[in-house]
């Protein structure tokens, strides 16, 4: 009897050993790119509003998350270390090369891109329209400095890394998770300066939410992105100039005309209403046209759709309406659309689908 129970026990330890080394031999590897921002800031207490970005390396940030270690296999690179006011398409540029280079080896399953917070829609929208894989690509960052009192960061992470390793979040393009919320690189925009629940989705909505490391996936993207795309920054280094131009009452005339003079290769401009401006604005920016500079019209609205020829008649004047786009990323999609000479249909055709 006591060799059968000694076998019995002996049987279920090697039984444990072995489902131990098969999770750790399927345990996802996660890459996460760092960038600098808030997640990575420190300020001189925890309760001060002033605090300095990118202050914190990558493994000091997931040293401080308890259980990430968990959901994957992790490894760091420090891309840069910069707060996002500046960020730039340099940066940008690398940070997509990395990624293609990594899906394109197959060296992990996902990848957690730690951002701050003020241009993250920007970085996210750039990657979604020029990385080539279905892999999870995720953006993640903070509203408050890693030093604060019930500092936002360290769960955010935890959550982007386990949306990284869930093979569910595969094939839905580029995304953002904060605050519990995953979000599109189409569809989020930040609406706060301050508030934690600082990104939002108003068009199409949430992609999903992420609660302790625990997913829930309710949609996948509509327009194109990733595999999909015909973007690709092969090879360049840098993007063309593209200005935003911001609409008002008595908008005059003369920052668009500077804009063309400065030797922009594109204007995107933030209309009042529907992606509308004032005679002498639009009078400039078929000028503008005329002389080969694309001109998109964007909207300074938080939500709503610029449609083509609502009300500026688009055809006659050589413009292109940015459909569900706002302003900055209008400016990112034109940027990327003109590192190869395109035809004014052909620029629209890019806004409908992107």
């Amino acid at each position: 009897m006591n060799t059968y129970k000694n076998l019995r026990n002996l049987l279920t330890i090697v039984l444990m050993s072995v489902s131990m080394l098969v999770v750790a031999q399927t345990k996802p590897n996660v890459v996460i790119l760092a960038t600098g921002g808030t997640i990575a800031g420190a300020a001189a207490s925890g309760t001060q509003s002033g605090y300095t970005s990118g202050q914190v390396t990558i493994d000091a940030m997931v040293n401080a998350v308890p259980g990430i270690t968990n959901l994957a296999t992790i490894k760091g690179e420090q891309i840069s270390n910069v707060g996002s006011q500046d960020m730039s398409f340099e940066i940008m540029l690398k940070l997509a090369k990395r990624i293609n280079e990594l899906a394109a080896a197959k060296a992990c399953q996902g990848v957690v891109i730690t951002h701050g917070t003020d241009t993250m829609e920007e970085t996210a929208y750039f990657l979604n329209l020029v990385v080539k894989t279905d892999m999870p690509v995720v953006l993640v960052g903070s509203m408050r400095p890693s030093t604060a009192v019930s500092a936002d960061g360290p769960l955010n992470l935890y959550n982007a890394v386990a949306v990284a390793a869930d093979p569910n979040a595969k094939g839905r393009g580029v995304l953002l998770v904060m605050n519990d919320w995953i979000h599109s690189a189409q569809t989020l925009t930040k609406v706060s300066t301050t508030a934690v629940q600082t990104f939002m989705s108003p068009i199409r909505g949430l992609i999903g939410t992420s609660a302790y490391g625990t997913n829930d996936f309710y949609r996948y993207p509509d327009q194109k992105f990733g595999t999909k795309s015909e973007f690709s920054v092969d090879g360049a280094t840098k993007l063309p100039r593209v200005d935003i131009i911001y609409a008002d009452v008595d908008m005059p005339a003369d920052l668009i005309d500077a804009s063309v003079e400065r030797g922009a290769k594109g204007i995107v401009i933030a209309g009042v209403g529907n992606g509308n401006m004032p005679k002498v604005a639009l009078d400039a920016c078929a000028r503008a046209s005329k002389k080969g500079v694309v001109v998109v019209r964007s909207t300074r609205v938080a939500t709503g759709t610029v449609g083509r020829n609502v009300e500026c008649n688009d055809d006659e004047l050589g413009l292109v309406a940015s459909f569900n786009l706002n302003p900055q990323k209008s400016r990112v999609l034109l940027s990327v659309a003109l590192l190869k000479p395109r035809k004014l249909d052909e620029v629209q055709k890019i806004f409908m689908n992107y």
